[in-house]
């Protein structure tokens, strides 16, 4: 789909260090149907199909103050220890998860990247429901900071894999 500049938006980007080595780091954010224990914008993961893999679908129920909205993801990228991305069906956004190992444990980032742009309906009700692209923006990524930091707290926590 093309896009012009003023339907394409920014990359949204938060990493963290972790003291945990990868596959404990992937255990917990290829669980999908956990997301509710990190994000503070999912309440509820219904995932079709286990295990999680390339092309698994899954439905979330999302929630900001009293309102609440379905999204509907299909898994896009699935590297075991490195990569789980999943595409909304909604909003046209892809978010994902990489992992990197560092000397003391891994580097998780979380991104949210718009390649086809974000949709006339999603974009509508954001500006209707959600007080705008900015201020929604903004709320995004202080979720995905605290996000990374409760799977951080979870993945330091757990005993090391062997």
């Amino acid at each position: 789909m093309a896009t012009d500049s003023s339907t394409v938006e920014p990359l949204l980007e938060e990493t963290i260090e972790l003291e945990a080595p990868p596959v404990a780091v992937w255990a917990l954010v290829s669980d999908v149907a956990r997301m509710s224990s990190w994000s503070p914008q999912v309440v509820k993961t219904f995932v079709r199909g286990r295990p999680v893999q390339e092309g698994t679908t899954f439905f979330n129920l999302n929630r900001r103050g009293p309102l609440f909205w379905p999204t509907q993801a299909r898994v896009v990228t699935f590297e075991p220890h490195r990569e789980l991305a999943f595409r909304i069906k909604e909003n046209w956004t892809v978010w994902s998860f990489s992992l990197e190992p560092t000397g003391s444990g891994t580097r998780l980032t979380q991104r949210r990247r718009a390649p086809e742009g974000i949709s006339g309906v999603s974009r509508g009700l954001t500006r209707i429901a959600l007080g705008g692209q900015q201020v929604f923006t903004d709320e995004l990524l202080a979720g995905m900071r605290q996000t990374l930091e409760r799977v951080k707290a979870e993945a330091e926590r757990r005993p090391a894999a062997s």
